[in-house]
């Protein structure tokens, strides 16, 4: 019997509830929810909302939220690699809820993939990365042990 996968809300409130998003809730994600088609607005602000939830999230949740949200910012849409205005300023007031290295680690994204952006957009990603959120500093030392 086939069934439709729900790919509302519930999702990421159930993932929210649960207090943890494991490395088999991210394979899920990939393949059922966000395998096909763009990622909307909606959903990327869900992936968000699990991100200020601040879980206790598997590595795997890093690469994925990363990437969904630069995708939905960057590699959709009629302007494909270009960040304008609009989009801009909605991440950096989501990644401001969040204040956390794997939105820090979003605006990085963005800006390697981008051809254009807002020329404000550089210094408000820059004046983030020196805020010292929580977990930044140890993300950039993983980084730079890698």
């Amino acid at each position: 019997m086939a069934f439709t996968v729900d790919r509302s809300r519930t999702i990421i409130t159930a993932l929210i509830h649960g207090r943890k998003v494991s490395a088999m809730d991210v394979a899920w994600l990939r393949r059922e929810v966000f395998a096909v088609g763009p990622v909307s607005r909606e959903a990327a602000e869900e992936l968000f909302a699990v991100e200020r939830a601040g879980l206790a999230n598997a590595p795997e949740w890093n690469e994925f939220f990363v990437e969904k949200i630069a995708e939905h910012v960057v590699r959709q849409g009629p302007t494909a690699g270009i960040v304008g205005e609009a989009e801009a300023e909605w991440l950096i007031e989501r990644v401001d809820e969040c204040a956390s290295a794997n939105a820090l680690a979003t605006l990085a994204a963005v800006l390697a993939e981008a051809r254009r952006a807002p020329a404000w957009f550089l210094a408000a990603v820059r004046a983030r990365a020196a805020r010292g959120w929580p977990g930044v500093q140890e993300a950039l030392l993983a980084a730079g042990a890698r």
